[in-house]
């Protein structure tokens, strides 16, 4: 047995989907934390994000939605969530001021959904947290293992994106 794998006692504590699972978590926990404490990011949406009411499902929105928009169905498929789930998350970021329903031109009975000016300063922000987060990834665990990590995390997700969409 080689030294990355775990004894059969503890297999169900350190396998590799529970440490992506906690990887994932503390990853996205610092990018809230620097969101909430970015001065770009209005005070409100700050305050909802240090109270931990912003979670990374309101993520998704900021992850999928389109810089131009994007249809309810279409985001919520891109996010894999159903669209009523996802109806869910826009009605509360609507709320908060971060995106908007507008009339879709192509489609007088459809709407979009777009980034509010307060949206776009909260995606600035959300890409500034990702850039910090990443580069203190980097600096925790080695240049190199970080870019084979990276590497085997980009080839393993991609071969699950083919074979969901087979």
């Amino acid at each position: 047995m080689s030294s990355h794998n775990t004894t059969h006692k503890d297999w169900r504590q350190a396998h590799l989907g529970r440490l992506l699972g906690h990887a994932m978590r503390r990853f996205d926990d610092r990018v809230l934390y620097l969101m909430a404490h970015n001065v770009d990011v209005p005070l409100a949406l700050s305050n909802l994000a240090a109270r931990a009411q912003v979670s990374a499902a309101h993520i998704h929105i900021t992850r999928h939605l389109g810089l131009n928009g994007s249809r309810l169905s279409d985001l919520a498929a891109s996010a894999g969530m159903t669209k009523q789930a996802m109806g869910d998350l826009v009605t509360q970021c609507e709320a908060w001021g971060l995106v908007a329903r507008e009339n879709d031109p192509q489609d007088a009975r459809a709407k979009r959904i777009v980034f509010t000016e307060t949206g776009l300063a909260w995606l600035r922000a959300f890409e500034q947290a990702v850039a910090q987060t990443e580069a203190e990834f980097e600096q925790e665990v080695g240049k190199d293992v970080s870019t084979v990590i990276h590497l085997g995390l980009e080839a393993y997700a991609g071969a699950y994106t083919v074979l969901k969409s087979s």
